[in-house]
């Protein structure tokens, strides 16, 4: 009961904070504040009443459209409800499927809370960066910096913990871990943007323009900072490659695309989108999918 209990309860919160994702990727790119004026039609500007409001279950009860002007309001509004929603519903199940009630209070308990709430937050960033990329070909650097901190205090914040745990709290273990975590996640920030910053070199050395932007580079530093493991933030990587390359593919296979070969030739893709969609996954599986790969390929 207490499962079900706190996955509803995360979930109803990742409505609510897809319902600010959408605010923010709404106004951010205007150059609006997602605080006043208060929630209104982008078409007739009448202000929405309280129930018009609700995450999900009113655009449905207005079938996407404005009360008053009959304006579609667009699909991406429920959508990253529903994402943001089901993916804080998720980590909860797990979270709370493998703690036990009695272990509230053990140091393990408050690792794994800690590492629970980091990755909705981290979850939150990528649906986030990847629906502003979709939109606006545009990674806002106050989601960006914010992320690439973020992943720094929750590795050294759990090497710490687990510190005291094995330890029982020596100041100069502590101050080593510490120390070990940060390197750790400088050489993965480091790594993994100047592999990205390798291939826009490469790419712009060989083709004469720019094909991946300098947002593109700093996503992965925080991909990379947040990983920290090669071997995870490479999967994250490899996932976006691949997912960009299936986007490539079918854009080319429309009839529209096929008939104009100097416009595909310089349609830019939301790269940043395809490496947000790795990163959640290798988020969520990312382990478990190499563990699979190292048993299929016999390592």
């Amino acid at each position: 009961m207490i499962l079900l209990y706190e996955t509803v309860v995360a979930g109803l919160l990742g409505l609510l904070s897809g319902s600010f994702l959408n605010v923010c990727a709404t106004r951010w790119p205007e150059d609006e504040s997602v605080i006043k004026p208060r929630s209104h039609c982008r078409s007739c500007n009448r202000t929405l009443s309280w129930w018009e409001n609700v995450p999900l279950a009113s655009w449905l009860a207005l079938r996407g459209r404005c009360r008053s002007c009959g304006a579609w309001i667009g699909w991406r509004y429920p959508l990253v409800e529903l994402a943001v929603g089901v993916l804080w519903a998720f980590i909860a199940w797990r979270f709370f499927s493998l703690q036990p009630v009695t272990g509230f209070s053990s140091i393990s308990y408050t690792l794994d809370l800690t590492d629970s709430i980091a990755q909705m937050i981290f979850l939150w960033l990528l649906v986030a960066l990847a629906v502003f990329d979709a939109e606006n070909l545009w990674l806002p650097d106050r989601l960006i910096w914010p992320g690439i901190g973020l992943g720094l205090v929750l590795g050294v914040t759990r090497a710490t913990l687990s510190t005291f745990m094995a330890n029982g709290g020596d100041f100069g273990v502590w101050k080593n871990t510490a120390t070990h975590a940060a390197v750790n996640w400088f050489v993965g920030t480091v790594f993994a943007a100047g592999v990205v910053l390798a291939i826009r070199w490469l790419y712009q050395m060989i083709r004469d323009q720019e094909g991946i932007g300098f947002g593109d580079v700093k996503l992965m530093a925080m991909l990379g900072g947040w990983f920290c493991a090669i071997r995870l933030w490479l999967l994250a990587l490899g996932i976006g490659i691949v997912f960009g390359a299936l986007v490539a593919l079918l854009l080319l296979g429309l009839p529209s695309v096929r008939a104009s070969r100097e416009s595909w030739k310089v349609k830019k893709l939301p790269f940043g989108t395809f490496i947000c969609l790795g990163g959640i996954i290798t988020a969520l599986w990312g382990q478990s999918i190499i563990d699979v790969y190292r048993s299929w390929a016999g390592f």
